[in-house]
């Protein structure tokens, strides 16, 4: 067998994914997740007397300790299969990501478990948004915005 005929022999049995539905689905939930964070938000400054910057620290902290705690109880997994990136795009995704990693490394130890390895899978997002960052500063600089 070719390995070109393998691929065919790959990608017929494959199963199709119903993408309008994901992206459906992804538009949703993330819009869900927007919308809780600005409930949130409200709420914090209604009842709390809060400014808005302080709201939504505030917000994000929930937010964030929200999807760690389903993650560390075996919820946030089972959720993203079936919700997409509705899930994983937003804060709640990087909380899960962080907290994954502090979960399948924490019986190795507090140094070269947790210590090592807690941004494994976040580390390139952080590494690639200062990298980004820095070089739009620059160009802004430069082009003297």
């Amino acid at each position: 067998m070719t390995k070109e005929d393998y691929q065919k022999l790959v990608k017929k049995h494959t199963p199709k994914e119903p993408k309008l539905r994901n992206i459906a689905l992804a538009f949703f939930v993330g819009g869900t997740i927007g919308f809780i964070g600005e409930f949130l938000i409200y709420i914090l400054q209604e009842s709390f007397y809060l400014s808005e910057t302080e709201a939504g620290t505030w917000t994000c902290l929930i937010i964030i300790g929200t999807a760690s705690l389903l993650t560390a109880l075996g919820f946030f997994d089972n959720w993203v299969n079936k919700c997409k990136c509705g899930l994983i795009i937003p804060t709640t995704g990087f909380a899960h990501s962080i907290t994954s990693s502090a979960l399948d490394y924490k019986k190795d130890g507090l140094i070269t478990g947790l210590g090592s390895n807690f941004f494994k899978l976040a580390g390139s997002v952080i590494l690639y948004g200062i990298i980004s960052s820095f070089i739009l500063v620059i160009v802004r600089v430069v082009l003297g915005g």
